[in-house]
């Protein structure tokens, strides 16, 4: 049970920054005993692909600070943070993946529906995230970029390592981490509606 919601936090993390999650639990792996992964996961520890995602982070983690460049990050990422959400959820919750090199084995195997699983999960937090971009840009002038982008990732950073330590908060965080993100777009959105309707009668 705490292996799924290991997972199930990853996954939401992944949603808000891919290669947060994916760098942690490999960095963990290769360092200490905290998380052990399956075999079919082994490669996340490696150095090649310690490195190339620690790469793809420091990008991500620059575009996502300016408005605009945000939204077509977004875009990009909406097949990015759902792999991402499917690769740590198998992994954190030490699914047996005995294929991942084969796709056809994998896909008939029951170890393809947890990838699944991450998918759906890691959809989520993107979609609200995504959504209420834009809405913040507007209201902010594009102030808000940077901010909402900093606490996003302070959020992945917290939820992957309560994810691999506590599980059950982790859970609670990631409700936390979602209520604000929603009410975050309803203000947003109630503000730009006034913005508008304050010009249209100006």
């Amino acid at each position: 049970m705490l292996e799924i919601l290991t997972g199930l936090a990853l996954a939401s993390a992944a949603g808000l920054n891919a290669y947060i999650p994916m760098l942690g639990i490999g960095l963990l792996s290769r360092f200490t005993d905290i998380v052990q992964l399956p075999d079919g996961w082994l490669w996340l520890e490696n150095w090649w692909s310690l490195g190339i995602v620690a790469a793809l982070l420091l990008v991500e983690v620059l575009v996502d600070k300016f408005p605009a460049l945000d939204s077509v990050n977004d875009v990009i990422q909406t097949v990015v943070r759902p792999a991402s959400g499917g690769i740590v959820f198998a992994a954190g919750s030490a699914s047996q993946t005995v294929a991942v090199a084969d796709p056809e084995s994998f896909v008939a195997s029951a170890h393809f529906w947890p990838f699944v699983l991450g998918i759906v999960i890691a959809l989520v937090p993107h979609v609200l995230k995504a959504a209420a971009r834009p809405v913040i840009n507007f209201v902010t002038a594009g102030a808000g970029a940077a901010v909402m982008s900093t606490l996003e990732d302070i959020g992945a950073v917290v939820l992957t390592l309560l994810a691999v330590i506590v599980p059950v908060l982790a859970v609670v965080f990631l409700a936390l981490v979602l209520v604000l993100l929603v009410r975050r777009l309803r203000r947003g959105l109630a503000v730009r509606r006034a913005k508008r309707a304050a010009s249209a009668t100006a």
